[in-house]
């Protein structure tokens, strides 16, 4: 078992956002693993989010942020249970996060629920046609759509897409994450991103 210090439970922290308790024990039950530990507090943080997902969410921020250069602009609404956790530096820093990833990553919805039926109807007839094209079994082609539409919700949804900050995580890792840490629940409301010149 490695020895853990100061130094890798900081290391933790920074890769989980965690506080130093859950980052202590999760290094302790993996022995000083930190992948491990990682995998460990992602699991915790997905137990724990289910168990706070039925809270109400009244309070929270909404966050502005412009890309350097002016040319990227975006908001964002995220809702907590309490005014006292809206305030703390960790909720303000994942709503920065949040608004970050929406400048670089350019999703079309938080979730799978909120994309328009009829967008998701005509990816599935592209994939249908390409995948047809390529002459295999209808069971395969069929897998293939499957794949490719799945590709699509991980490409366009907020809470699917890889955390630019941290590809080895999507940005729902993230937000059970920060739940987990917070004690609270929390929810990515909504979003709008503004690029100059970009036609509405």
């Amino acid at each position: 078992m490695a020895e853990i210090t100061a130094k890798l439970v900081k290391e933790l922290r920074e890769k989980t956002g965690a506080g130093m308790m859950d980052c202590k024990k999760a290094l302790n039950e993996s022995g000083g693993d930190l992948a491990a530990a990682v995998d460990y507090l992602r699991t915790k943080g997905l137990a724990d989010a289910k168990k706070k997902s039925g809270r109400a969410t009244k309070e929270g921020l909404v966050h502005a942020y412009i890309h350097p250069g002016g040319k990227v602009g975006v908001l964002v609404e995220i809702a907590c249970e309490t005014d006292f956790v809206a305030r703390t530096p960790q909720f303000q820093e994942f709503c920065k996060n949040i608004a970050m990833q929406v400048a670089a990553a350019a999703p079309v919805a938080v979730d799978r629920e909120q994309l328009d039926p009829a967008q998701v109807e005509h990816e599935r007839v592209i994939a249908m046609q390409q995948a047809a094209e390529s002459g295999k079994p209808q069971n395969i082609v069929e897998k293939i759509v499957s794949g490719r539409i799945e590709k699509y919700y991980g490409e366009v949804c907020l809470l699917e897409q890889a955390y630019v900050k941290d590809p080895g995580m999507t940005v729902k890792d993230l937000l059970n994450s920060t739940i987990s840490s917070l004690g609270e629940n929390m929810i990515i409301r909504r979003f709008a991103r503004f690029q100059l010149g970009e036609e509405f």
